[in-house]
């Protein structure tokens, strides 16, 4: 009796993009940026959050199209340790006797 396989689709199987950046991301830089423009209501602000919003765009979509998952890379890294000491547990009493 031959295996029975099941196909996993690509639709099922994929990251939550939005206007082809990280969802959360895009949204929260347009949010920013449409704050900006409709609580200043001046040129200036207006020109600063167009500008904010596309230069975002641009780059959230070159990190989703190096990985999707960047962003969730990038947190993970920054709660590394700079320096992690030599030694091989928390409760490790460090003492000169060799055996």
């Amino acid at each position: 009796m031959a295996l029975r396989t099941i196909p996993i689709r690509r639709a099922g199987n994929r990251t939550s993009l939005f206007m082809g950046g990280d969802r959360e991301l895009v949204m929260f830089v347009g949010l920013m940026a449409a704050a900006l423009i409709f609580s200043a209501q001046e040129l200036r602000a207006t020109v600063v959050g167009i500008l904010l919003w596309v230069i975002s765009l641009a780059v959230f979509r070159l990190m989703a199209k190096s990985d999707p998952m960047m962003r969730y890379v990038y947190l993970r890294h920054r709660k590394y340790a700079k320096y992690y000491p030599a030694r091989s547990g928390p409760f490790r009493e460090n003492t000169r006797e060799y055996k």
